[in-house]
């Protein structure tokens, strides 16, 4: 009976710690937000200090400072209307998103990539394409 307890005991805390683990590992709740509002400048909080972007068929790597431009010049262009985080997955140093942002001039697949840095998951990625439906 005791062996059984421990045994139990164990499980329990093994569950906490994976359960703590993941929870660790989450998309920051401000991204989500960030792309909801069209908000580049929040959005910026989050990207490292250089981000890959691919944006309507154009893809580079640019400074935080220019990325944040580019962004900020699509949410102009394309007013947001919604954004919902469709699946996510990764682990505590590498986590990903795929989401779908609805704007006034159409669709979009949204995904993104975040390394941890030091402390910080970091967006080091960002590609938004054209949702066709497929």
């Amino acid at each position: 009976m005791i062996k059984r307890l421990n045994i139990t005991a164990v499980l329990m805390f093994a569950v906490a710690l994976t359960a703590g683990a993941q929870e660790q590992a989450k998309i920051p709740n401000g991204i989500p937000l960030a792309f909801r509002a069209g908000n580049a400048s929040e959005l910026s909080k989050y990207l490292n200090s250089t981000v890959q972007v691919l944006l309507l068929g154009k893809e580079d790597f640019y400074k935080k400072n220019v990325a944040e431009t580019i962004l900020k010049d699509f949410f102009d262009e394309y007013r947001t209307k919604d954004f919902v985080i469709r699946h996510q997955g990764g682990t505590a140093d590498a986590q990903y998103a795929i989401g779908n942002l609805k704007t006034d001039k159409g669709d979009f697949r949204v995904y993104f990539l975040l390394k941890k840095i030091g402390s910080e998951l970091l967006i080091h990625q960002i590609r938004i394409e054209p949702d066709d439906g497929k």
